[in-house]
């Protein structure tokens, strides 16, 4: 993997100070990711997402003080493992085999929007599950979610939208999802 950050970089001398810095602080930046997220496997993901994020902003980190290095490189190994807890906590997927309550009048035509839901991307279908499947409130999905409750809010409108404009090509008429 070094081979691979060394060859993202132009010049000799940034190829050598990157050497450093990462002959340095691989450790360090790896026992933060672990402290932060708890599992070896992730943390060596978040560390290698961290080296990755040091050389996309290569231009800033190589003129740095070598002092403030650490400080920089262990900020960003924290906030890498940060985004990661963020990302996992946004995007727990229902289990394949998750069977939503079932409507019992018009079951065929609940079923069929339960599966237009799932069919939705990630961040809308996820919220749409929530509050039209398991009927919670924008608040409720926003706690669990850990998201604004404006984001959910917007999000509820436009897979909405997403939903309305499926139907309406399939040759259903709209009649408020």
């Amino acid at each position: 993997m070094l081979a691979m950050y060394l060859a993202m970089l132009e010049t000799e001398e940034d190829q050598r100070r990157f050497m450093r810095l990462y002959n340095t602080y691989e450790k360090k930046i790896y026992a933060m990711a672990l402290r932060v997220l708890g599992d070896p496997v992730r943390a060596e993901d978040a560390a290698q997402q961290t080296w990755f994020q040091l050389l996309k902003s290569w231009g800033r980190v190589s003129a740095l003080p070598w002092e403030e290095t650490e400080g920089y490189a262990v900020t960003a190994a924290k906030n890498c493992a940060l985004d990661m807890l963020r990302a996992e906590r946004r995007t727990t997927a229902f289990p394949e085999d998750w069977d939503p309550p079932a409507r019992e009048e018009h079951q065929e035509r609940y079923d069929y929007l339960v599966s237009l839901i799932r069919a939705l991307p990630e961040n809308y279908r996820r919220i749409l599950e929530l509050k039209c499947v398991e009927e919670q409130s924008n608040r409720e999905i926003a706690r669990r979610l850990q998201i604004n409750e404006s984001t959910v809010a917007s999000r509820v409108m436009r897979g909405r939208a997403m939903l309305r404009e499926q139907l309406e090509k399939e040759g259903y008429l709209y009649d408020a999802v």
